[in-house]
């Protein structure tokens, strides 16, 4: 299982994902989710992959190396949309080749799906989310945050909170109160984390930053959004019956 959550807003993007993989509660591992392509003053690209670890690394591999038979890389698209567009061709690709043995060997299904935030000189900054049917769904000012993954735990903070005028760094700082919310309530989300903020217009990160328990800011986080709870919950009147 994995968290991963993405937010695009007027000034720029936030994108944050957990490390954790389990294939039972003995085989747990860590391996990074969010993959980064960037090219100065012409584009920046931050993908986020939930699901099947070996499918996402081959359909990630594949957009690296080129989809047949002319090579497309997603570092090549000349917008966000067709960006979308060639992710989910991979989605497909891998499908055809791995899906039937996956299901002929009853392995994991094949159910992934991805967030794809970013911009390429020309367009604006946008972010999809991307299924394992290779079909997609855009952000916008009215929904701007979109989650893959064990998503429900760090929703409500979101819900209440976020608006496509928040600050970026005050929504950095939301999307890791809805990581914390996940990681104390599914096991199978797990620290170190990876964190883009990205501004608008700049096309390289504001901030890059993997955090892992012993970073002070995310303690601070931690410890402090758990002793406003317990106070908000202390101030609310009791029940009147």
């Amino acid at each position: 299982m994995t968290y991963c959550v993405g937010m695009c807003l007027k000034d720029g993007l936030v994108m944050l994902s957990d490390s954790r993989t389990s294939a039972g509660v003995d085989n747990i591992a860590t391996f990074r989710k969010m993959t980064v392509w960037e090219r100065t003053e012409e584009r920046f690209l931050v993908l986020l992959s939930a699901g099947n670890l070996g499918v996402t690394q081959t359909i990630v591999n594949h957009l690296e190396a080129g989809l047949d038979p002319d090579a497309r890389k997603l570092t090549d698209m000349p917008s966000m949309f067709h960006a979308a567009q060639l992710v989910g061709e991979a989605i497909r690709l891998v499908y055809r080749i791995h899906g039937k043995a996956l299901e002929e060997m009853n392995a994991a299904a094949f159910n992934v799906s991805f967030l794809l935030g970013g911009q390429i000189k020309g367009d604006e900054h946008r972010l999809f989310e991307i299924y394992s049917a290779g079909n997609f769904i855009q952000a916008s000012d009215r929904t701007p945050f979109l989650q893959i993954g064990e998503h429900k735990y760090g929703k409500p903070i979101l819900d209440r909170a976020l608006a496509w005028e928040t600050d970026l760094r005050a929504a950095a700082k939301l999307a890791l109160v809805s990581m914390d919310s996940t990681l104390r309530s599914n096991l199978s989300v797990g620290l170190p984390l990876d964190l883009v903020v990205y501004r608008r217009d700049a096309f390289s990160a504001e901030i890059r930053r993997t955090i892992d328990g012993d970073d002070p800011y995310f303690r601070t986080i931690r410890d402090g959004w758990s002793r406003s709870l317990r106070e908000a919950h202390q101030r609310l009147p009791d029940v009147p019956w």
